[in-house]
């Protein structure tokens, strides 16, 4: 359908449930729309104070992205029923009429793009949700060299994490500035990157860095990277950026972790000619005998821990630590996605 014929029959299913006699506070009057997806079709719907709403069909475990609640616009997770049918839906809803043509035009844009990608409705939702959000977000600063490659290194990790499961997002944690880069239940891992330079020397940041999570296991993964600007050589920082994007079941999640690790979508053009190749890998466990600070080793040696703001580099150029195996690493990487479900 054209986007016109899409708004005006948004607007008569809308105008329809208007006519219709309001039911008690908590009912919604439904009028299901042409348009189908693999856990059956878009839906439309009045509340009680007159308000607008889109329904999205989801299924009943599926999880609705928070943070969307008014004073215009609320995003949550709804179900329905009736003499026939119980289905969950994440309802879109506008909470001021003046607002009603916007959300006319949204609920429109979301229709489109659901035709296409009638397997993932709710992620159409939200990759519309996310395109009109743009059209108001800035830009921050460009990000440097080493901040390049740092990124890439989560990138890297967390495409391998997303193709095991499209949730493991919500297991990137460095984007917060938390300790470790990347946490689940039991298994907590530090991606070190570094296009410079010789061997293999990860920067350490604070005495806490390498403290294995409380009962649980801490890896290292180094990744060495060659920074290439011939097409067809390694992979461009943009593609890796959208390969995860098109692995994760929450786009908008995924865009605003990367926000909050520098990188604007608005910025995009800054970095369209970037490209690393990984040209070496190595992962460790970070026990007794990996060379490291930390207050707890510290402690151990009758040391009082009175410094702050430690960094400092270590070595593992040599033969020991002996790296991990690629078996053990897919199974580290394996337990990790187990553990976020």
């Amino acid at each position: 359908m054209t986007d016109g014929v899409l708004r005006e029959a948004i607007e008569r299913h809308w105008a329809a449930l208007e006519a219709e006699q309001a039911g008690g506070d908590r009912r919604l009057r439904v009028s299901d729309l042409p348009v189908t997806t693999d856990r059956g079709p878009l839906a439309v719907g009045v509340d009680h104070d007159g308000h607008r709403h889109l329904l999205v069909p989801i299924h009943s475990h599926q999880k609705v992205r928070t943070g969307l609640d008014g004073p215009v616009l609320r995003l949550h997770k709804r179900p329905l029923e009736d003499a026939e049918v119980y289905q969950t839906y994440a309802d879109l809803g506008c909470l001021r009429d003046d607002f009603n043509d916007l959300f006319t035009e949204l609920c429109a844009d979301v229709v489109a793009v659901t035709e296409s990608m009638s397997e993932t409705p709710v992620k159409a939702l939200y990759h519309v949700l996310d395109r009109w959000r743009a059209l108001f977000r800035t830009g921050g600063r460009i990000l440097r060299p080493e901040q390049l490659a740092g990124l890439f290194g989560e990138l890297l990790l967390l495409r391998r994490l997303l193709e095991a499961d499209p949730s493991a997002h919500r297991l990137w944690r460095a984007p917060h500035g938390h300790r470790h880069d990347f946490t689940a239940a039991t298994i907590a891992i530090e991606v070190k990157s570094t296009a410079i330079g010789t061997g293999r020397r990860p920067r350490i940041h604070g005495l806490d860095q390498l403290e294995p999570p409380a009962g649980g296991v801490l890896y290292l993964a180094w990744f060495r990277l060659q920074r290439t600007t011939a097409q067809g050589i390694g992979t461009g920082f943009i593609e890796s950026i959208e390969r995860a994007l098109r692995l994760c079941d929450d786009e908008s999640a995924l865009l605003e972790l990367l926000a909050s690790a520098g990188y604007h979508s608005s910025d995009s053009h800054h970095y369209r000619d970037v490209r690393f190749m990984a040209t070496d890998e190595a992962w460790y466990r970070v026990d007794a005998d990996f060379p490291g600070l930390t207050s707890h080793t510290l402690t151990a040696a009758g040391v009082p821990v009175t410094v702050q703001d430690v960094e400092y580099t270590i070595d593992l150029s040599g033969k020991r630590p002996v790296p991990l195996t690629h078996d053990t690493v897919s199974n580290v990487i394996d337990t990790m996605t187990q553990e976020s479900v």
